[in-house]
């Protein structure tokens, strides 16, 4: 567990009838893993974090942790107390970086492997944690809603002030899981994240009699849509963490969640909190074996890349009747949040279709507005930019706003709409309208489509915030990706799919690896098969000014078929580049 972790919150772990699947699980298939085997960290699964979290806007990682991040703190080696395992070794030091006098090591998953149910296995090792070490294996939801929402799941984490209901133990005699999420009940002063946590003031533990440091058990996390179990099997037995399996009762644990291993250096989950507070004997190394994802009962899969399949034809981001190809439920696919609820709340206008509205009361005046549908998971709308975002608004004519869109990187783009004037085919006299927005235009050059967060955003202009209260509704929200009988709106919707001004290549550079490449200035995303697999996309790495990506896990025979979709600066618009095929040698 690790990102803005809270002690804190509210519990709800349910108790389940014993015959539930996950305390009598039928495993089936393995479905991946990585067994840490080669000569080195397979970069095409794995990304190793580099920085104490300031780089990303959060210090500490959210949790006061005193250590820096380190590639170097990572290597594939073999166990010295089990010299016939090869594992993944994460190192702790005394050693100054910046302003940490700490570092250690953190690897994750995230755009690169997705799992979603099944049977999560980590054979791990951890050393003596004494008192500021804090190994843990664990994973985050994939969702692009920020933290709790996106949900945690803490398979194992170890290293924690003792909970009670235990008696004085070593550190090294006990290990816990978590899972962590966003609950309105758990919305109370101190906890202003609303983070709910199935481990606060609950048994979430395993403690056996036997010292866990430099020797390996197995954490197991089964999964599945309704119930969660985790346990621990040392020495050929398992054991439980909690009394009961966990009841699912957050949308966010029905989504694909990426993998994480890491160990920090303090931090307010460990009783040390300043750099003199740390005892734990340094250097020390925690040890990954295994990370195995088998099926459960049926249920459980795995996806490679981002995980998303684009969105084709039309996409309903609130609509009722319209028909679409795909669209968003608000409470189950997407939630609407109002930013500055000092300004605006619920309003009272009727819907222009079908029985839902979003309808806003402006009660401040001078006052800053705005908001948002936030989607919970992530849409691929790369092939949307040469069509339109189609929308009813009824609004007053003096009142100006504009019209945004938000991708998972947090790039903006918006449109205006002044006050007192005809914009984007929207008349402005108080009544139901309709606006027609070019989506390259509201996407620019920063908003990666392929990646996108919220389909619909709105906010008061700059200078011009209301001087009196009114109302405002917005229905009908459709992205339109302009392959049917649409109507060009502008010079600039009505473009003709560009000609592709990249060309990518695919170089073998091992047995098991692939290496993408593609020259451009701009952002590039891969798009991959293997074998006639489902599509894989990924954002590619800028290197100078080449974008390049490595797949791996490829044997000899396999067929990869790829292109490439690059963006042009000169021209403000994406192109593709033609499909090629490589078989590995």
């Amino acid at each position: 567990m690790k990102h803005q972790h809270l002690i804190g919150g509210l519990l709800l772990a349910a108790s389940v009838a014993a015959s539930a699947s996950v305390t009598s699980p039928v495993i089936g298939k393995l479905l991946w893993s990585e067994e840490f085997n080669g000569a080195s960290l397979d970069g095409s699964v794995w990304t190793a974090s580099n920085g104490n979290g300031c780089q990303i806007g959060l210090c500490g990682y959210g949790n006061q942790e005193l250590q820096s991040y380190q590639p170097g703190n990572l290597s594939i080696v073999n166990v010295p107390f089990e010299p016939a395992t090869r594992a993944l070794a994460i190192t702790a030091r005394r050693e100054v970086v910046g302003a940490n006098q700490f570092t250690s090591g953190k690897v994750d998953t995230s755009g690169k492997v997705q799992v979603k149910y099944g049977m999560v296995e980590v054979r791990m090792a951890t050393p003596k944690v004494g008192v500021g070490l804090w190994p843990a294996a664990w994973m985050l939801g994939t969702s692009p809603q920020a933290w709790p929402r996106n949900g945690e799941i803490d398979i194992m984490e170890q290293g924690g002030r003792q909970p009670a209901g235990l008696p004085p133990i070593s550190p090294e005699q006990f290990v816990g899981s978590n899972v962590i999420f966003f609950h309105q009940d758990a919305c109370v002063p101190g906890n202003e994240t609303c983070a709910a946590s199935t481990a606060w003031q609950t048994k979430n533990w395993y403690a056996p009699s036997r010292s866990l440091a430099n020797r390996f058990v197995t954490y197991r996390l089964y999964w599945t849509d309704t119930q969660m179990r985790f346990s621990v099997v040392d020495n050929g037995r398992e054991y439980d963490m909690y009394k009961s399996p966990i009841t699912i009762t957050s949308p966010a644990l029905n989504e694909p969640f990426y993998l994480l291993l890491n160990m920090a250096v303090g931090g307010n989950f460990t009783p040390a909190a300043t750099p003199a507070q740390i005892t734990a004997p340094l250097p020390a190394t925690a040890y990954v074996d295994y990370v195995r994802v088998y099926e459960l009962d049926g249920k459980g899969e795995v996806k490679l890349g981002v995980g998303t399949t684009p969105e084709v034809g039309k996409f309903g981001v609130f609509t009722d009747t319209t028909p679409v190809n795909n669209k968003q439920e608000l409470g189950a696919s997407s939630d609407f949040f109002i930013w500055n609820t000092g300004s605006m709340g619920g309003g009272s206008l009727a819907p222009f279709e079908g029985d839902n509205v979003i309808a806003l009361n402006y009660f401040a005046p001078g006052q800053w507005f705005g908001g948002a549908i936030q989607s919970r998971r992530v849409h691929d709308m790369s092939g949307f930019r040469n069509g339109h975002i189609k929308l009813k608004i009824k609004v007053p004519a003096n009142v100006a706003f504009r019209i945004g869109i938000l991708d998972t990187y947090t790039n903006h783009g918006w449109v205006n709409f002044p006050a007192n004037a005809t914009s984007y085919g929207l008349v402005r006299n108080g009544e139901w309208g309709t606006a027609t927005i070019p989506v390259a235009e509201i996407a620019g050059s920063l908003v990666a489509l392929q990646s996108m967060n919220s389909l619909f955003e709105f906010l008061s202009l700059d200078g011009a915030v209301p001087g009196a209260a009114f109302q405002i509704a917005f229905d009908d929200i459709v992205w339109d990706s302009g392959t049917g009988a649409t109507q060009a709106v502008s010079k600039r919707s009505a473009l003709a799919p560009a000609a592709a001004t990249v060309s990518a290549q695919a170089v073998q550079t091992g047995t098991t690896t692939l290496e993408f490449a593609a020259a451009s200035s701009g952002w590039v995303d891969v798009h991959y098969t293997v074998n006639g697999s489902d599509a894989r996309t990924v954002r590619m790495r800028q290197d100078g000014g080449t974008s390049r990506y490595t797949v791996g896990g490829l044997k000899r025979g396999d067929v990869v078929e790829y292109r490439v979709t690059a963006w042009d600066a000169a021209r403000q618009l994406a192109t593709d580049s033609a499909s090629k095929t490589v078989v590995l040698k």
